[in-house]
């Protein structure tokens, strides 16, 4: 690859927008939700859902409640989309707000991370 073609595609990669919001892993059985802010919604999905198919988690909560219940017993979706104009800019006080609305709206919510 020509390295014209090789900085075509880094500025392309760099100007993406990622899809930020507040993604949810609920145990349908227990009604347990963990939520993640995330300025990359598939990733965040994508890299959960493979540290618990390892068994590695850090939340050791759902690590159990997913060696119980398995994939199929839970429902990994995000809860809401953040609207942004500038992929540069820190949205990280935002997203923590977005994803407070959503612990404060259900005793059974969690963080996912601390």
């Amino acid at each position: 690859m020509d390295q014209n073609k090789k900085k075509e595609l880094q500025a392309q990669y760099k100007a993406m927008h990622h899809e930020m919001g507040v993604v949810s892993f609920k145990c349908i059985a227990t009604g347990d939700a963990y939520l993640a802010c995330s300025k990359n919604t598939k990733s965040t999905l994508n890299s959960t859902q493979f540290q618990l198919e390892a068994g590695n988690h850090p939340n050791k909560a759902l690590q159990t409640l997913w060696k119980q219940y398995g994939a199929a017993g839970f429902q990994c979706t995000v809860l809401e989309v953040l609207d942004y104009d500038d992929p540069d800019e820190d949205y990280s006080d935002i997203l923590e707000e977005m994803r407070q609305t959503y612990l404060d709206a259900d005793p059974k919510n969690h963080k996912l991370w601390r």
